[in-house]
């Protein structure tokens, strides 16, 4: 789980989840309207806009907001025609680096996502080169101080998850990408609020950073997650803890 956890535990720990509402907010309304366009403006009837739209509310983005971004991708609200693609590159030290971007300017975005790459030692790479190394999962994480082992272990397992474990202050639950909204209707019923759920890509195998390499890699990561058109950004790095506390604490 190193990379896309210790990431997410980075930004956690330094209040950084993107203090930026308004560019929140502009991913979002992209990820709900591609969704509704793909599946309908339905979210019962549509699993991946019920998560964008879950997501939206998590973040406490306006029901107003929500609506005209399902409009536009239903084609009644006009604006923009996003398109989701795919890019993949190499961090620092090798670090595999996989993006998804929702854009209505593929020139624009490539060309600021090179410059990102060669900035802090990184290079974007061609199509399928690093894509393998990541598979697609539920992941939740959730404060330990929200359910104790056994409880979260019950309601996780029975409910289809795939494993949980403790890391820092959080409890990440791992699932089959079908087995997602199960989990997460299992939590809503017993009363545990994640501190986020999502489907992720998580690397099947990591590459050891340290040092320099370990700050110019979360700097790529920041500028890459920064670019109102890239949505997600996933990377198998690891670091140690002497590392993750380093940077909490800079």
């Amino acid at each position: 789980m190193a990379g896309h956890s210790k990431w997410a535990n980075i930004k956690h720990k330094k209040g950084r989840e993107d203090a930026k509402r308004g560019k929140i907010f502009s991913k979002l309304a992209k990820e709900i309207a591609v969704a509704a366009r793909m599946g309908g403006g339905d979210p019962d009837m549509n699993p991946r806009l019920r998560l964008a739209v879950d997501k939206a509310r998590g973040q406490n983005m306006p029901k107003d907001n929500i609506q005209r971004a399902i409009a536009k991708g239903t084609g009644e609200g006009g604006g923009a025609n996003y398109e989701q693609f795919f890019y993949e590159g190499y961090g620092p030290g090798g670090v595999a680096v996989y993006l998804e971007v929702l854009t209505d300017n593929k020139n624009r975005v490539v060309a600021e996502i090179r410059h990102a790459f060669s900035k802090n030692n990184g290079n974007l790479g061609e199509t399928g080169c690093v894509g393998w190394l990541f598979e697609s999962k539920g992941f939740f994480m959730i404060p330990l101080e929200a359910a104790d082992e056994d409880t979260l272990m019950n309601v996780a397992l029975e409910a289809g998850a795939e494993d949980f474990a403790a890391s820092g202050d959080m409890w990440e639950v791992t699932t089959a990408p079908g087995d997602f909204g199960a989990v997460r209707d299992a939590f809503e019923a017993a009363g545990i609020t994640p501190e986020s759920a999502d489907l992720t890509m998580i690397p099947q195998n990591t590459v050891k950073i340290e040092g320099k390499q370990v700050d110019q890699m979360l700097r790529l990561m920041e500028m890459l997650e920064d670019n109102d058109d890239v949505q997600n950004v996933y990377a198998n790095f690891d670091i140690s803890d002497e590392e993750m506390e380093r940077i909490a604490n800079s």
